[in-house]
């Protein structure tokens, strides 16, 4: 599975027997892997200090969380055809020492093996310094990721716009690709040639009456250059002075004029821009792609630090100074087990709160003082981590 469950515990002597309790009970039924996720000792300050960064903390959670989820559909939306190979894109860079820089590791090897990144959020800093810093780099990765990806966006609507000027019907589709200087008379003073459509059907209709049509039709003058699903591209040469009466004529037996007019600089301009485009966008791809792997594992790694200082936080608020706490990784082995597993901690940890242990059993039961709903609250400091970022 993808999901981890942070949990910490008081340090002393009964709560460590507790923590080995539940090792035992959870190897045993198969429920969890667990391991212990080592956290810095931080400045801790006021406790009022302490109460505000538990809110800031949980709203730069959110967010960050947030972030990567976005960053990761940015990489699916970058990738397109290459969707089966974003999770390795995914990746989180090794960890903090010197031999594992150079590594990328899949989300779940990062988390298991985590580490806290003394030279990135310097542990002796306070508390409300290294949140500060966190924030901040997730602030500028989102700002960057907005900007960036609607660079991208842009030019890819542009090529999608263009593209679709080069598909479709000829009736509308852009026909540079299609005609060639051969096929008109050009630089005349008398003489224009025009392009008409004509359904499949009419064809043999077309080829004994366009002369008809109008007045001054030059003779044997019509060619079919293109064909779609419905009908083809002919040309006609006629005199400029019959323009309007042979579309009149042309619509009334419903063949359809198109309004097109030869323009070589115009065409190779068009060329030249979908070449551009094409140029573009495919620089920007690599370049995209790039830093989307590198700020996604950026942010991934501050998202995890993140879920670090919550424990911390949570834990000396919920059990007091000095601090003294262990946290634990819980990675339960598949979603049906997890119900048996909350039994399992709940009747652990009971002993920390009577209350909130009797509430996750009976949701009738409020616990005094606190505006959390029920589920959200258990005898022990417990967060979630849901690795399902594209779930």
């Amino acid at each position: 599975m993808s999901e981890f469950w942070l949990i910490s515990a008081p340090g002393d002597k009964e709560n460590l027997q507790a923590l080995e309790r539940m090792n035992t009970v959870t190897s045993k039924a198969n429920l969890s892997r667990n391991s212990k996720f080592t956290i810095p000792d931080f400045k801790v300050g006021t406790l009022d200090s302490l109460v505000g960064l538990s809110d800031e903390l949980g709203k730069l959670d959110a967010f960050a969380e947030s972030l990567i989820k976005r960053m990761a559909q940015s990489v699916v939306d970058v990738m397109e055809d290459s969707e089966g190979k974003v999770q390795e894109n995914l990746l989180a860079n090794g960890g903090v020492k010197e031999k594992m820089r150079c590594l990328k590791l899949d989300l779940t090897s990062f988390v298991t093996h985590f580490e806290w990144d003394m030279a990135k959020y310097p542990a002796k800093q306070p508390l409300v310094s290294v949140v500060d810093t966190v924030a901040k780099q997730l602030a500028q990765i989102d700002s960057d990721l907005k900007s960036r990806m609607a660079a991208y966006n842009a030019l890819k609507t542009a090529l999608e716009n263009l593209e679709k000027r080069s598909t479709g019907s000829l009736l509308t589709r852009s026909l540079s690709d299609i005609v060639s200087k051969e096929d008109f008379v050009l630089d005349s003073e008398y003489l224009v040639t025009l392009l008409v459509i004509v359904p499949k059907a009419s064809y043999s209709r077309w080829q004994n009456s366009y002369e008809s049509l109008s007045d001054m039709v030059v003779p044997r003058s019509t060619k079919l250059i293109a064909e779609d699903t419905e009908g083809g591209l002919f040309t006609v040469t006629l005199f400029r002075k019959v323009i309007n009466d042979f579309k009149t004529k042309a619509k009334e037996s419903k063949f359809m004029v198109r309004e097109f007019y030869y323009d070589e600089k115009e065409i190779k301009r068009e060329r030249e821009e979908m070449t551009r485009l094409l140029s573009d966008k495919q620089q920007q791809y690599g370049l995209l792609l790039r830093w989307l792997k590198v700020n996604f594992s950026e942010a991934f790694i501050a998202w995890i630090h993140i879920k670090a200082l919550r424990v911390f936080v949570e834990s000396v608020l919920r059990y007091g100074l000095p601090v003294n706490f262990q946290a634990v990784l819980l990675q339960p082995h598949k979603k049906s087990a997890t119900k048996r597993l909350r039994e399992v901690l709940n009747s652990v940890f009971r002993h920390l709160d009577e209350v909130a242990a009797a509430s996750t059993l009976d949701a009738s039961v409020e616990i005094p003082g606190l505006q959390l709903s029920n589920q959200d609250y258990f005898p022990y400091v417990y967060f979630h981590i849901d690795l399902g970022l594209l779930d």
